[in-house]
């Protein structure tokens, strides 16, 4: 490639750079002062020309144009990554790289880029150099991401132990009742203990919302010491736990910050209270139907029990984990039933139809029961869809790996090469509101699940495959999902093994609220736009939700 036909374009560009050093060098004083006032725009400068005009590795998949090094495109990214990936998918194709804070990172798009990613072998992409300076911190020592990949997949299968249908069936009525004291006692929810008629209240959708998922999790899979210890100092060890685990302390693992000193301290104080747990069961021979004594009860492949700080460890990775996620699914739910009143009565017709009694009152829901009700899954389904808890799923490349760089459409034998040491990242968000996938893709429509021949009922007979063949990573077979346009609980070897508990919650919790009270979205509102700005993808304010009480005469 040349400039005019004469000069290559890499001769081109050196002599430009050597032709701006040396009218710099001739006057030190003056290049001095202008290196002072006009080097970030030197650095800006350079950095353009670099892209533009200095030939590209062929080899390398091509990297998105960027005004600012080691910034990259960390605000484009930052600010809406979906708009950023579409964007970069129409002038790249489906395999680019980005820089983000000085990181290469390198996105495969569509389902066969989740697949190339979320499919890859553990030896090749790695989830704990990618997380663990997040995470450790956050739920500690010795567990997820502080181990090797061997040691977290019997960690997932010790908590999938917990996770059983026993359990499950006494889980449905302790969630309603926690749901019920709480709009009892609420100040948010005072116009429904007002016990009054077409009088509407108002609360923040992400709140109560958040709030309530702490209250049943706690009730439930946490144990009845951590529900009665939900008082003030809990929460605020919680909060500031919380705050260690956002974009900040992903991109800076590291910094001198006040909220970095309280999330160690809040990490101790907890782990020390679910430990105190433990012992206090050792002594009495306790033995509660919850995650606790599930895991007390495991031991690794060598015949080594879980040890105490483990079991604390991992219980707070299942506190904090299952808190972001079903709280900000659940926001998204209410808020798009708040806004479709018709879905909304579908809902409360479902429920009246099933567990309806003559006076108006409700009969509790059995587990088995609640998976067999249509409009509410595919309500829970379609919310998962449009808005994913996660829209970006990273790992670290530990050695160079070919990929196609037409991943929709293979059509050669072409491949570009991702060099170890960058990043991958597979965006399942994407292929879930791709308009080359899914009809009306950014619509919420639940009644496109019961479609059985529709792409949503495709996608999900895919990301189950209940009857397909099944893959066992250590923790049991599952369905390795890594082929679907629809992955809502992320797919492969670090698939989420909570999804169970996570749509028996979130359905609980939505009907329990719904039977109750009806809602709609302030006058004049629409569905708010995501907050791409936390690690968990939440409806930005306002995001507040009327309600009024039902008159169930």
């Amino acid at each position: 490639m040349s400039v005019n036909g004469t000069m290559p374009v890499a001769d081109y560009a050196t002599s430009l750079l050597d032709s701006v050093q040396g009218h710099i060098l001739a006057s030190p004083g003056r290049a001095a002062l202008l290196t002072l006032l006009y080097s970030p725009v030197v650095i800006i400068v350079l950095n353009v020309l670099r892209q533009l005009l200095l030939p590209r590795d062929p080899s390398l998949p091509p990297e998105v144009f960027h005004w600012v090094p080691i910034l990259g495109s960390s605000i484009s990214y930052g600010d809406d990554p979906l708009k950023f990936f579409f964007k970069c998918r129409e002038k790249y194709g489906d395999v680019f790289t980005f820089i983000l804070l000085g990181r290469k990172v390198t996105v495969a798009l569509g389902p066969r880029g989740n697949n190339f990613i979320l499919g890859g072998k553990s030896t090749t992409f790695s989830a704990e150099e990618a997380y663990t300076h997040l995470t450790t911190p956050v739920f500690g020592k010795d567990v997820v991401y502080d181990v090797p990949n061997d040691i977290f997949m019997e960690q997932k299968k010790f908590v999938k132990v917990g996770l059983s249908t026993e359990n499950f069936r006494s889980y449905i009525g302790m969630i309603e009742e926690e749901v019920q004291q709480f709009m009892n006692s609420d100040p948010a929810f005072v116009t429904y203990q007002k016990n009054v008629m077409n009088e509407w209240g108002r609360f923040d959708t992400t709140d109560i919302m958040s709030q309530i998922t702490i209250l049943t999790a706690s009730r439930t899979l946490q144990g009845r010491e951590v529900r009665a210890g939900l008082d003030k100092s809990f929460s605020d060890l919680y909060s500031d736990l919380d705050g260690g685990f956002t974009p900040v302390n992903f991109l800076f693992p590291n910094l001198p910050l006040e909220s970095y000193r309280r999330r160690d301290e809040a990490h101790k104080k907890m782990s020390d209270f679910y430990v105190d747990i433990i012992r206090k069961r050792k002594e009495t021979d306790d033995d509660a139907q919850d995650m606790i004594t599930a895991l007390r009860s495991q031991k690794y492949r060598d015949g080594r029990p879980l040890k105490d700080h483990e079991v604390a460890h991992l219980m707070i990775a299942l506190l904090m984990a299952g808190q972001h996620t079903s709280s900000a699914t659940g926001s998204w739910a209410l808020l798009h039933l708040a806004d479709n009143i018709e879905v909304q009565q579908a809902v409360y017709k479902e429920q009246v139809e099933y567990f309806g009694n003559p006076d108006g009152t409700f009969r509790e829901m059995t587990y088995e029961e609640l998976r067999k009700l249509p409009i509410l899954d595919s309500v829970i389904r379609e919310t998962l869809r449009v808005h994913p808890p996660i829209h970006s799923i990273m790992r670290y490349v530990r050695a160079d790996v070919a990929v196609s760089p037409t991943l929709s459409a293979p059509s050669d034998d072409k491949t570009y090469v991702v060099p170890k040491g960058h990043f991958v990242l597979a965006c399942p968000a994407v292929s879930q509101v791709d308009p080359k996938i899914w009809s009306n893709s950014h619509v919420w429509d639940p009644t496109r699940w019961s479609d059985p021949e529709g792409m949503a009922a495709e996608a999900f007979k895919v990301y189950m495959d209940e009857n397909g063949e099944k893959v066992d990573f250590g923790f049991g077979a599952v369905s390795k999902g890594t082929d679907s346009p629809y992955q809502p609980f992320g797919a492969g070897r670090h698939r989420c093994i909570g999804e169970q508990f996570a749509y028996l919650q979130l359905g609980t919790v939505i009907t329990t609220i719904l039977r109750k009270v009806e809602i709609k979205l302030e006058p004049g509102r629409s569905i708010p736009d995501h907050n791409y700005h936390t690690m968990i993808t939440m409806p930005k304010k306002p995001r507040n939700i009327c309600y009024r009480r039902r008159n169930l005469d």
